[in-house]
């Protein structure tokens, strides 16, 4: 069993072994081109608590705090917040992050390639960064005001949605390129396939594919493969995977020596490690991944419960901001 925090309070959703989950769902079909996953996240903790975790994400990820002082430890170097909003860039190894006392994020996953087209910078120029959401049309204080305390997360996501589906349609913004898309799926697929094999599938010279690649997921097509083997591994380390693929999981690595190898070098702590260290902001990560991972694969339906979820807690939860 993954180790816990017990100073935290779930306030959006809970995972069947207490763990704080996010309230996430897939977008409304009409921005799934562009929208991989809403979300709304909600932890109480005592006010002098100091959470010291990591996020690491594949995709953009605007994320709006409402509560909670923060700092990251980006490329750039640390990054310090209270109530605002950022747009992280893809991560190419666990950033940490520290965060005091109990805090509330609102936010959406883009798809790769996404960014671009709604007039933002390339993947590749955001890969471990945080930068002004305004570079894509969205004004951080007019999104803090979309969140009515009195709402529960699903009005929220909503709110999100409104807001990005009048972005696109004034910008005019075309979907991301369809080969990320597929390149995409194919990682979630099997992780283990090579470069070559990809390109082949899809018909695509390997130069393309990479260039592509390298651009809207911000590196190179085997840095990507090789960084969701790991995300998957970490996923199931968690309790946020579906664990009849347990053994598909390990399968992908040669040995335990390869496991440790790539496992340390991307989450920057051995499997053991980060099972025994309670992973709190990483788990809120690796969740609503792994639900889109699912859904993409077509092993769960639009909106059902993935095999660890309990439960999503109430709309008065929201009020906690």
């Amino acid at each position: 069993m993954p180790a816990l925090n017990r100073s935290l309070a779930a306030r959006s959703a809970v995972a069947r072994d207490g763990q704080p989950l996010s309230y996430s769902r897939a977008p409304a079909p009409d921005l799934a081109p562009w929208i991989a996953r809403v979300y709304v996240s909600i932890v109480a903790a005592p006010e002098s608590h100091v959470l010291s975790c990591g996020l690491f994400c594949e995709d953009p990820v605007l994320r709006i705090q409402l509560a909670g002082d923060w700092m990251a430890d980006s490329a750039d170097g640390p990054i310090s917040s209270g109530r605002g909003g950022f747009l992280f860039g893809p991560n190419a190894r666990r950033m940490p992050i520290e965060v005091r006392g109990s805090f509330t994020s609102a936010g959406v996953t883009f798809c790769p390639g996404a960014v671009r087209v709604l007039g933002g910078m390339t993947e590749h120029a955001m890969l471990d960064r945080l930068t002004d959401p305004a570079q894509i049309g969205i004004p951080t204080g007019d999104w803090i005001a979309l969140f009515d305390p009195e709402a529960g997360p699903e009005e929220w996501c909503r709110c999100m949605e409104d807001a990005l589906r009048a972005r696109i349609d004034q910008c005019g913004a075309l979907p991301p390129d369809p080969v990320s898309a597929w390149f995409e799926r194919a990682g979630y697929a099997d992780p283990s396939v090579s470069v070559a094999q990809c390109a082949d599938a899809y018909g695509i010279e390997i130069k393309r594919l990479e260039r592509i690649v390298r651009r809207d997921f911000g590196i190179p097509p085997k840095q990507v493969l090789r960084r969701a083997r790991a995300l998957d591994m970490a996923s199931h380390l968690r309790g946020v995977a579906d664990s009849d693929e347990a053994e598909e999981l390990m399968l992908r690595y040669y040995d335990q020596s390869h496991l440790i190898r790539d496992f340390t070098a991307l989450i920057g702590m051995s499997p053991r490690q980060f099972v025994a260290r309670p992973q709190p902001l990483m788990t809120l990560c690796l969740e609503t991944r792994q639900s889109r991972r699912l859904e993409m694969l077509e092993r769960l339906a639009p909106g059902q419960a993935p095999p660890w979820f309990d439960r999503v807690l109430g709309r008065g939860a929201v009020q906690a901001i």
